[in-house]
C-alpha cells in the first residue's frame, strides 16, 4: 500500500467512527458540538452518509486507487474551509474546528504523500500530476 493509499485508508476509519457515532449515539456527538439534541432522523442519515464515505475511502485505499486520492484532498480542503466559515459566521461552536483540522491534516497527509510519490515516479498518472499543480 502506497503512502497516499494508507492516508486515505486510515481516514476511512475516522469516517466510519464518525458515521457510527451519528447513527447510534447522535446526541452525544451533537452535545460535543454544543448543538441542540434531536430525535429527528436527519442526524442518523448524515451518519449513514459519513459511514458510506468511510467505505469509499477505506476500499479505495486498499485498492490503491490513485485516481480517487487527489479528489479527496480537494474535498477535505472544502470541508476545512466550510467548517471554518461556519464558525466565523457564528453558525456553530468553535468546537467544529476540531473536525475541520482533522480534515485539513488528512488532506495535507494525502497531498504530501502524492507529491512524494510523484517525485519518486515521474511517469505517474497525469491526474495526480495535474492535481498537485492545482494546489
Amino acid at each position: 500500500m502506497s503512502a497516499a493509499a494508507k492516508s486515505v485508508y486510515i481516514f476511512g476509519f475516522y469516517l466510519y467512527l464518525t458515521g457510527i457515532t451519528l447513527i447510534f449515539i447522535p446526541n452525544i456527538f451533537l452535545s460535543t458540538l454544543q448543538l441542540p439534541q434531536t430525535d429527528e432522523v436527519w442526524i442518523r442519515v448524515v451518519g449513514v452518509l459519513a459511514f458510506c464515505l468511510g467505505y469509499y475511502y477505506h476500499r479505495t485505499g486498499v485498492k490503491n486507487n490513485f485516481v480517487f486520492f487527489p479528489l479527496t484532498v480537494t474535498a477535505r480542503l472544502l470541508v476545512f474551509v466550510s467548517f471554518t466559515v461556519f464558525v466565523l459566521l457564528k453558525f456553530i461552536s468553535p468546537v467544529l474546528l476540531i473536525f475541520a483540522i482533522i480534515d485539513l491534516a488528512g488532506a495535507l497527509w494525502t497531498w504530501l504523500a502524492l507529491k512524494n510519490e510523484l517525485i519518486a515516479s515521474p511517469q505517474s498518472n497525469g491526474l495526480i500530476n495535474f492535481s498537485l499543480r492545482f494546489f
